[in-house]
């Protein structure tokens, strides 16, 4: 049966990446330490045989890919679903600041890890934004059988495609992490797959990451 092996790309850092909030739909920037990342992914994927780069078209997905795709002599194709989930009216604030807002927000908060049904306000569902994903990745699958692509994406598709991978429910998700600008990987095949790398932050330094220090 064709595989696909998936290269999974969490952009690069941003401001709010760094404050701990929600971003969302935001187009935020990187920031000079996400520009930097994102050439040393570019070198940490310089020597993988990539057949296709796929990104957000959020801006801190496509800067995070340029190097990558200058590298491998590829263009970058945008695909919207691969954006982040949307936050709806907690974009840009912190888990705290969702929690003050109202008693309401902070029951449907503690709430929406657990139920992939339930939305923020104004918001996307985990169940919605993981069917979008996995059928935008069913469908490249297709169309590069036994070959190597990359996304570059954010952490709510990327833990989506994980958990798919794993078999596991989206809800799942609150028990991953994906530092910014790290690599994992999954062999992709219907109707199974198997997780190879998680959050590898190897290129940027094996202490890099916040929660190593």
């Amino acid at each position: 049966m064709p595989t696909t092996r998936l290269f999974l790309v969490r952009h690069g850092e941003t401001m709010l990446n760094r404050q701990k909030r929600y971003i969302g739909l935001r187009d935020d920037a990187l920031t000079d330490v996400g520009t930097m990342q994102a050439q040393q992914l570019a070198d940490a994927l310089a020597a993988f045989p990539i057949t296709a780069i796929y990104s957000s078209p959020l801006q801190r997905a496509y800067h995070t890919a340029l190097p990558i795709a200058v590298r491998h002599g590829l263009d970058i194709q945008l695909v919207d679903a691969l954006r982040e989930g949307d936050f709806g009216s907690w974009e840009g604030l912190t888990s705290e600041e969702v929690q003050a807002r109202s008693q309401h927000d902070a029951e449907l908060q503690r709430a929406w890890g657990y139920d992939p049904m339930l939305a923020p306000p104004q918001g996307e569902s985990l169940d919605a934004m993981q069917k979008r994903v996995v059928a935008t990745v069913t469908a490249l699958i297709q169309v590069h059988p036994d070959q190597a692509i990359i996304l570059v994406t954010h952490t709510g598709p990327a833990k989506a495609l994980l958990c798919t991978a794993l078999g596991a429910p989206i809800t799942s998700f609150t028990h991953l992490f994906l530092d910014p600008a790290t690599i994992s990987v999954v062999d992709w095949q219907e109707p199974s797959a198997i997780v190879r790398l998680v959050n590898s932050h190897a290129h940027l330094g094996w202490q890099q990451p916040r929660w190593m220090r």
